[in-house]
């Protein structure tokens, strides 16, 4: 059997001028890949869960469930913290009707993000406004709301003069906040 000789090629044979194509052509890989980086790893979202925001919702512009008639509804307290374990806050506001005289009634209530992530919603009522109480003391700890409520013992006590103090826990279990009261409540 007899081998044909084939022709040598030109391409075939290195000159300097190729390993100074393919050291220009690495260099621009390298140089490119450095301006194209990933960006830093993130925790693991599970599948169909939008991340969720760092910063707790604002109260701003919150449409509220308080009836106040002429007057606005006022945040006088707030506090944030995890209270579904989500890993992002949510935001407790205490809120009344900015009434020229009077003490009026608290509310609060628990807000997280909208669905744009750029509006809060409330999400839930703690204290209704109807159960007229005042709150002195509200604060977020471990996962739970803490708040010191006046109240009054019956309906007959004046609007001016609270004789109830209250302390109260809401921790969210079972897909809702559940209310404890670590402390009886007390008279004034």
């Amino acid at each position: 059997m007899q081998h044909s000789a084939v022709p040598e090629l030109a391409h075939t044979h290195t000159r300097p001028i190729h390993w100074v194509a393919t050291a220009t052509a690495v260099a621009g890989v390298v140089a490119l890949s450095s301006l194209l980086q990933p960006r830093p790893a993130t925790a693991a979202q599970t599948a169909g869960s939008p991340a969720r925001p760092a910063a707790a919702p604002a109260t701003t512009g919150v449409d509220f469930p308080l009836q106040c008639g002429p007057v606005t509804a006022l945040v006088v307290k707030k506090a944030t913290g995890d209270l579904d374990g989500d890993g992002a806050p949510e935001t407790v506001a205490v809120v009344h009707c900015d009434a020229p005289m009077g003490t009026p009634p608290d509310g609060v209530y628990v807000l997280t993000h909208g669905a744009d992530d750029t509006h809060a919603r409330v999400v839930a009522t703690l204290v209704d406004p109807k159960a007229r109480n005042t709150v002195t003391g509200l604060r977020v700890t471990d996962g739970a709301v803490l708040a010191t409520l006046l109240g009054y013992s019956t309906a007959d006590v004046p609007s001016c003069c609270p004789d109830v103090k209250d302390s109260a826990r809401w921790q969210w279990k079972d897909h809702k906040f559940v209310r404890t009261t670590p402390a009886g409540a007390r008279n004034v």
